[in-house]
């Protein structure tokens, strides 16, 4: 068993990357349904980013409650160090991977151990390594709740309605902006193993790396405006969001959806006149899912891409890459 303490990166005031500590910290205990994982590697994910700067970026009424100090990270992957008593499933030894207790932020992932709801756990694929199995929980369960199955009952704090993913298969388009990014890329990767065909938007240097995923075409947005070369699309995933996002309405035909990943700007009338529908979600921790998508990872259908990798005392200089935008695939922490 590990001695009493532990290095972690915590935060005790809100700013820039500079505010990234790596302190001493006690080891958790787990508690009734949660078992302790020795972590090897952590992912690094936009609500890290959100953590750090006081999710000044989120509307109030979104925010989820915590207090200071606390340990940023919800992806990770290691080994089983120990299981409580109620735990089924997971033994001492077992390397498992998860996107641990989201929406929230008692993740913990960025420090040497993490206690974690074992129903937010999943065995690590065989055929891949640490760093990649830390780089999917979040981005690839943000990818398979939008596009394959929402796999709960919770409702999103971005709108009333349930958010119901578009059946993919032959014969459907789907656009993918942002398509390098972490949920682009398996966004991209999911619609192909449905059977769609998928337009990949993404600046100019991705794009060998995005039809290597298996797009079908591909758009460098710096060059040219995708809502004027793409029409009748069934579905748009824009992993990007934000006040642009309304732009690839006109992309779609009638009865299409737009599902932005990060909440958008978007006018009824607008939307209701062309007959599309726009709807998201809020990715949840789910081991199940993780499973599925860990058997797709496992035969090599899926694939983490991994753009960097950074030891975990260097987890400000990983936030800083994050900052400097065109990420291709995932940023990941090691820890062991």
């Amino acid at each position: 068993m590990p001695t009493d303490t532990m290095r972690a990166i915590r935060l005790h005031e809100h700013g820039g990357p500079e505010v990234l500590r790596q302190e001493e910290v006690p080891i958790p205990v787990p508690g009734p349904g949660e078992v302790l994982v020795r972590v090897h590697a952590a992912g690094v994910n936009p609500p890290d980013r959100y953590l750090r700067d006081g999710m000044s970026n989120l509307p109030p009424e979104t925010r989820p409650k915590f207090s200071l100090p606390v340990i940023p990270g919800t992806d990770m992957s290691g080994v089983v160090e120990a299981v409580a008593p109620d735990v089924d499933g997971f033994a001492v030894g077992d390397e498992v991977f998860g996107l641990l207790r989201f929406p929230g932020f008692e993740g913990a992932g960025y420090a040497e151990y993490v206690a974690a709801r074992a129903s937010d756990l999943a065995h690590k694929p065989a055929g891949i390594d640490h760093v990649h199995a830390a780089g999917a929980p979040m981005a690839g369960l943000t990818a398979w709740q939008f596009l394959i199955e929402l796999g709960h009952d919770h409702p999103s704090p971005f709108q009333a309605a349930r958010h119901r993913p578009v059946p993919l298969g032959p014969g459907t388009t789907v656009l993918v902006n942002g398509a390098a990014g972490g949920v682009g890329h398996f966004a991209v990767q999911l619609a192909k193993w449905k059977g769609a065909q998928v337009v990949a938007v993404a600046s100019g240097g991705h794009e060998r790396f995005l039809r290597d995923l298996g797009a079908d075409e591909f758009i460098d947005y710096t060059t040219s405006r995708p809502e004027e070369l793409v029409h009748g699309a069934d579905l748009v995933l824009d992993a990007v969001g934000g006040p642009r996002s309304s732009r690839f309405l006109r992309t779609l035909k009638r009865g299409g959806s737009l599902f932005p990943v990060f909440f958008g700007e978007f006018d009824e009338e607008e939307t209701a006149k062309l007959g599309v529908t726009v709807t998201g979600t809020q990715v949840r921790s789910n081991g199940a899912q993780l499973a599925e998508l860990g058997r797709l990872l496992g035969t090599g259908a899926v694939r983490v891409a991994i753009d960097s990798t950074f030891p975990l005392a260097d987890a400000r200089a990983a936030h800083e890459r994050a900052a400097e935008g065109h990420i291709q695939g995932k940023i990941v922490l090691t820890a062991a």
